[in-house]
């Protein structure tokens, strides 16, 4: 499944919706980021299970906002609704692959009681 347009109408449906999201915060004009993009589109190739989103961050400057970017490319990890991975810069291939395996063999189960627990602390303050 090749990259898709994220907008601001369908960014949490699509990242609450999907087991894993990656996302990619660009624009036409960033040099790093179009050096990004066909790494991002190859990978979005080679794992079609995984959704990679991308968001033109002049376009949708408001969601750019909302996600606190601050930098681009910026690219993002999302599963079971989770962000497990923000970082700004670009990847190379074989980072991208790395980054990828390490999201798809986090321990969800594990990271839900956390947040669960963190929750629970935050209500008893």
């Amino acid at each position: 499944m090749a990259s898709i347009e994220l907008t601001g109408e369908v960014f949490d449906d699509t990242v609450t919706g999907n087991d894993i999201v990656f996302v990619d915060f660009w624009a036409e004009w960033c040099g790093p980021c179009r050096n990004f993009a066909p790494v991002f589109e190859k990978a979005s190739e080679a794992h079609p299970d995984i959704v990679f989103g991308k968001v033109d961050t002049e376009a949708e400057q408001a969601l750019a906002g909302a996600a606190g970017i601050s930098s681009i490319p910026t690219l993002m990890a999302f599963r079971e609704g989770v962000m497990l991975y923000s970082q700004p810069g670009a990847l190379r291939d074989e980072q991208l692959e790395q980054l990828i395996s390490a999201v798809k063999n986090v321990d969800m189960t594990e990271v839900h009681a956390q947040i669960a627990a963190q929750k629970a602390a935050a209500t008893e303050a």
